[in-house]
């Protein structure tokens, strides 16, 4: 655990609060959001998240820092994941695109909430059973063999435990009702299918957690920096899905470097774990060494489906 000041914590709060206050207030009314503003947004995210990350390798030292930079880059590779099941909840529902940052703001707040809670359940169970790594360790694992394998599990935003609970709780309308979440019919409140679709949204982001949380957790079991790495990583998934929402089936081998970076981390977890239950002779990875490969395996992915496209474009060009 790092010695980290209450005013961090307190920073760390506003930086979060004023800017979803920013974004909420620049789109508060619904339309369309293009390339370039995606563009930018993104590009604001990612540099706050980047001089908070200076903040704390000044503050609460290099080690600290190391840690929530590659904890960062980690949740902001595996949160490419998201982006291909929002495009899927999207379709799925045909939300029109005027709507889509609205039901990402909420969906970003509820996966803040949600994830506080899991990185808190998280460090508590590995700082008092340190065996538990094992358990993540092979978590990791095994969604490494299903991308490998092309085994991922489909999400079906229509049958997602969250929607089906939402239809039996309140009535759901067909129709869209603009940006509304709920609209009276024969006197009686009802829900839109936007309301629907936030809890798809939800869904998605809670089995998304399943990789997430052990995979961070390999990286520091320190709640500011497992958390705070999480949260920036989470805030600039909205502009990040309008600004590659056209690209992403470019990307085709960014999965498998997704997957080479969750069997590693998972043997980082293994060498954690036998490291304090077993032996400390047992040598450990850096998290130096973890975010040199993090950043490595990313490039190579990204440029390899750069210079060779899908079989489909490359007919097509």
């Amino acid at each position: 655990m790092h010695d980290v000041p209450f005013w961090l914590w307190i920073v760390f709060v506003v930086i979060v609060v004023v800017s979803l206050a920013i974004d909420l207030f620049a789109h508060r009314s619904a339309h369309v959001i293009d390339f370039r503003e995606a563009a930018a947004w993104s590009a604001g995210w990612i540099g706050l998240a980047i001089v908070f990350g200076g903040v704390v390798f000044l503050v609460v030292g290099t080690d600290a820092g190391v840690e929530y930079t590659t904890a960062w880059l980690l949740e902001k590779s595996l949160s490419v994941d998201n982006l291909f099941v929002f495009a899927l909840i999207f379709s799925y529902f045909q939300v029109p695109r005027a709507y889509q940052h609205r039901v990402l703001f909420l969906g970003v707040l509820g996966a803040l909430v949600f994830r506080g809670l899991f990185l808190a359940a998280g460090v508590a169970v590995v700082s008092r059973f340190t065996a538990v790594l094992y358990v993540f360790a092979a978590i990791l694992f095994w969604s490494t063999y299903k991308i490998l394998k092309g085994e991922e599990e489909s999400f079906d935003p229509g049958k997602s435990i969250a929607v089906r609970l939402l239809r039996k709780v309140v009535p759901v309308r067909d129709e869209y009702a603009g940006p509304h979440f709920f609209v009276k019919e024969a006197g009686k409140r009802v829900a839109t299918p936007l309301l629907a679709v936030v809890a798809a949204i939800e869904a998605a982001d809670l089995v998304f957690a399943v990789d997430s949380v052990p995979a961070v957790l390999a990286v520091s079991s320190d709640v500011f920096i497992v958390y705070t790495s999480n949260a920036f990583a989470i805030l600039g998934l909205r502009a990040l899905y309008f600004m590659l929402a056209g690209l992403l089936d470019r990307f085709h081998y960014l999965s498998v470097g997704l997957a080479l970076i969750l069997g590693f981390i998972g043997v980082k977890l293994v060498l954690q774990a036998t490291h304090e239950t077993v032996s400390t002779a047992v040598p450990e990875i850096p998290s130096l060494v973890s975010l040199a490969v993090i950043v490595v395996v990313l490039a190579v992915s990204i440029t390899v489906s750069v210079l060779r496209p899908p079989a489909e474009q490359d007919k097509n060009a």
